[in-house]
């Protein structure tokens, strides 16, 4: 896995393993976290309508999971 990759390559690369089962998702979480720093970023966005669950449950899980990972997350 690459550590220079940006934030919006991350949040793809999460998408993609939103919809297989989470598959390394902590890794991704992981290269997330360190594109956010490279880019100065407190918060990743992520598009409701392409996340597997995107009703207020699977928000609140997916915000949950991140911000133990020590990332803070917010939907548009």
């Amino acid at each position: 896995m690459t550590t220079d990759i940006t934030v919006s390559q991350a949040i793809e690369a999460i998408y993609t393993s939103l919809r297989n089962d989470n598959e390394e998702i902590d890794a991704h979480i992981a290269a997330l976290k360190g594109a956010m720093a490279r880019e100065g970023l407190r918060e990743a966005t992520f598009e409701t309508a392409k996340l597997v669950q995107p009703n207020r449950q699977g928000r609140k899980l997916m915000q949950s999971y991140f911000k133990k990972k020590g990332v803070a997350v917010s939907f548009v």
